[in-house]
C-alpha cells in the first residue's frame, strides 16, 4: 500500500485522482482548505489548511514520508521553494501539476523542450506581480531545479468535464442554446484540450513509474473554436453568433489569438498513449446540451 499526498483534491480532475488512488488500494492523505465539501469521507484523511501557510503545513505532515505527492495548487515560486525544502527526505516521487500557458501563443505544435525549466532563470527576490503562465515557469523551475527528490511536471491544456467548475464549454453550449453572441478573436486556431477522467489517469500513471522532468498532457488532435461551436450547433440544433469582438462578458474563454497546441510524443515514449479528442469531446457536448 502506498502512502499518497494530494494538495488539492476536492474537485475537477483532483478529485478524480483521489478516486482513482482509493481504487487502487492507496493510502490517501488530501490537504484543502476546507472551503468545499469532499465525498471521501473516512476512506481519506483530511488536513484541512491553506497550504500557503508553510508552517501550518510543516506542522500537518509532521515527519511521514510519502510514496508520492501531487500538488495540483502550486501557483506561486515562492510556494514552490518551500515544498522544495518541506518534503526534502519525505517525498519518494513529487508531481507538480503546469500548464500549457508557460508556451506563447502560435506556431509551431509545442513539445517540452520550447520551455526548458531546468534551464530557466530563477529571479531573486521572487517577483510577486506575475501572471499564471510565469508563475508556473518559476514553479517548474524550482521544483526541477532544487529538489532533492524525484519530480514531474504535468503541462495540461484547458482541462474539460462535466463537472469543470469553470463552466468553460458549459458557456459555449450556453450561448448558442439562448442565442447569445460568442466572441472569438481566431475562430481557425487550433487548439489542444484533455478530459478531467483522462487528465487523473495521467497523473495516476506518472505516480506509478519512474518518469520525472516536464510532460506535456492532451488528447490526440486538435480542435479549433470554429470546430466546437461546429459540434454544439450539431448537438443542439441552433445557429451559433460568433463575432471577432462582444463584450467581455461574452468572449469565449477558448478565445486565443494564435494556435495553441502541444506534443505528446514523450509521454507516449515514456509508455502512455492518450485518447483521441473524438473519443470524448463530441459525447460531452451532447451531454451538455441534453441537460
Amino acid at each position: 500500500m502506498r502512502n499518497v499526498l494530494v494538495l488539492g483534491g476536492t474537485r475537477f480532475f483532483g478529485k478524480k485522482l483521489v478516486e482513482r488512488l482509493l481504487k487502487a488500494g492507496d493510502q490517501v492523505t488530501i490537504v484543502t482548505r476546507g472551503g468545499l465539501s469532499h465525498p471521501f469521507g473516512e476512506t481519506v484523511k483530511h488536513l484541512q489548511l491553506d497550504r500557503t501557510n508553510v508552517k501550518a503545513l510543516e506542522e500537518a505532515i509532521g515527519d511521514a514520508p510519502y510514496d508520492v505527492v501531487y500538488d495540483n495548487i502550486c501557483f506561486m515560486p515562492k510556494d514552490a521553494e518551500e515544498a522544495v525544502n518541506l518534503f526534502a527526505g519525505k517525498a519518494g516521487k513529487y508531481i507538480v501539476t503546469s500548464t500549457l500557458s508557460v508556451y506563447p501563443f502560435g506556431e509551431p505544435r509545442k513539445s517540452e523542450e520550447a520551455f526548458d525549466a531546468l534551464n530557466y532563470t530563477v529571479p531573486k527576490p521572487y517577483p510577486h506581480d506575475i501572471n499564471y503562465g510565469e508563475g508556473k515557469r518559476l514553479v517548474e523551475a524550482i521544483f526541477l531545479q532544487k529538489a532533492t527528490f524525484p519530480v514531474a511536471a504535468v503541462r495540461f491544456p484547458i482541462v474539460l468535464g462535466e463537472d469543470d467548475y469553470t463552466r468553460r464549454l458549459h458557456f459555449h453550449v450556453e450561448h448558442v442554446q439562448q442565442e447569445l453572441p460568442i466572441g472569438m478573436p481566431n475562430t481557425g486556431a487550433a487548439m489542444s484540450f484533455i478530459d478531467a477522467d483522462e487528465a487523473a489517469a495521467f497523473l495516476d500513471w506518472l505516480g506509478r513509474n519512474d518518469a520525472v522532468g516536464s510532460f506535456n498532457a492532451c488528447s490526440r488532435g486538435e480542435i479549433s473554436p470554429c470546430g466546437i461551436v461546429a459540434l454544439i450547433e450539431e448537438a443542439t440544433g441552433k445557429k451559433a453568433f460568433v463575432a471577432l469582438e462582444t463584450d467581455k462578458m461574452h468572449e469565449s474563454p477558448f478565445g486565443v489569438p494564435e494556435p495553441w497546441y502541444m506534443s505528446t510524443a514523450k509521454a507516449e515514449a515514456a509508455g502512455y498513449t492518450f485518447k483521441s479528442l473524438e473519443a470524448w469531446l463530441p459525447p460531452l457536448i451532447k451531454q451538455l446540451a441534453a441537460e
